[in-house]
């Protein structure tokens, strides 16, 4: 079957129906009696089934995902090769016989690298915001996105839906500690990004490297990792006692309470950090320490403080509150 396009049957439209969401009646009837884009005309569900020529479609060019596997995909090819493409790729129509990729990059390619010339699809009207929700959505649930393709992808989002991590968090169907957590990432320095989009530092690494504020520091550090294969336990401990350090006089003799406490202070601020949903700093001297609570706007800073206090109700008072109470102070013109 090598080389051979793929043979559009009804059961391969339900299949279909189920990646979509069509009713699966709807597409046995598409398949049954077309095979061309061109043949297709508007469905009244807004998407049908169909084999599209493989050059009249163009990549998704907000596709969150940068890196693929090439062991995977030379599995792909071949599986193609034998037995065909199992599921279509969804796709959009961009002008008469021109169609954008929304989901199935990876299977795209990989019919290409197969010689086949066409490919089964599902044509789907997608509004251009929906794009990258929709392409992210898929590589989220199939997991084959790196940490910072996912990072690049939030704050795309956030970019072009205007919206919160608590907004973008729901929408995605994911936490939003694991959202700002993962927007983190991208404040790391440009080395160690690159080993974290390799796959030879997990997000766990990354998280605690970003506790090192220094760029240099973060990539020796991250050097060390690699070659000492530290847990990211073992990283928090040695990123703690480097935070010591740097805030212990030069004249301290003997072991620091924080040192000793190293464990502990890391499990505390993980604590903390899960109870206030953001980044939450524990370090403690010989004689006293501190804690350093994150916010990422005032709205955030709000949400914190009634957290700390929720019987306080509104801790800080808005711009547009103050504004309306110099107005009712200002006296009337006559």
């Amino acid at each position: 079957m090598s080389g051979a396009a793929p043979v559009l049957t009804a059961e391969r439209g339900i299949a279909a129906a189920k990646v979509t969401g069509m009713p699966s009646g709807n597409v046995s009837r598409e398949t049954s009696t077309r095979s061309t884009a061109e043949a297709l005309p508007p469905s009244p569900v807004g998407a049908h089934f169909a084999e599209l020529p493989l050059d009249s479609i163009t990549p998704n060019p907000r596709q969150p995902r940068e890196i693929f596997d090439e062991d995977a995909l030379a599995e792909l090819v071949t599986s193609i090769k034998e037995v065909g493409l199992l599921q279509p790729v969804v796709v959009r129509q961009l002008s008469p016989g021109r169609y954008e990729l929304i989901m199935g990059e990876r299977r795209w390619r990989a019919c290409r690298e197969a010689g086949l010339e066409a490919i089964p699809a599902i044509v789907r009207a997608t509004e251009d915001e929906k794009l990258l929700l929709d392409a992210l959505l898929e590589n989220l649930h199939r997991a084959q996105l790196n940490p910072l393709e996912e990072a690049a992808a939030y704050d795309q989002l956030l970019q072009d839906f205007n919206c919160t991590h608590d907004q973008l968090a729901d929408r995605i169907g994911r936490s939003r500690p694991q959202v700002s957590n993962t927007l983190r990432l991208l404040k790391l320095a440009p080395a160690v990004q690159r080993r974290v989009a390799a796959g030879v530092l997990t997000a766990g690494h990354a998280r605690a490297l970003l506790s090192v504020e220094d760029s240099e520091e973060q990539e020796r550090l991250a050097l060390r990792i690699v070659a000492e294969g530290l847990s990211v336990r073992s990283v928090e401990e040695v990123v703690t006692l480097m935070g010591s350090r740097q805030t212990s006089p030069a004249r301290s003799k003997g072991p620091r309470a924080g040192s000793r406490l190293s464990p502990a202070l890391s499990e505390l601020s993980t604590r903390l950090s899960d109870r206030f949903e953001t980044r939450v700093k524990v370090d403690l001297g010989q004689k006293k320490g501190k804690i350093v609570v994150e916010f990422a706007s005032m709205d955030d800073l709000q949400r914190i403080l009634q957290s700390l206090a929720p019987e306080e109700g509104p801790v800080l008072r808005s711009a547009e509150a103050d504004d309306a109470e110099d107005g009712d102070d200002t006296p009337d013109a006559g």
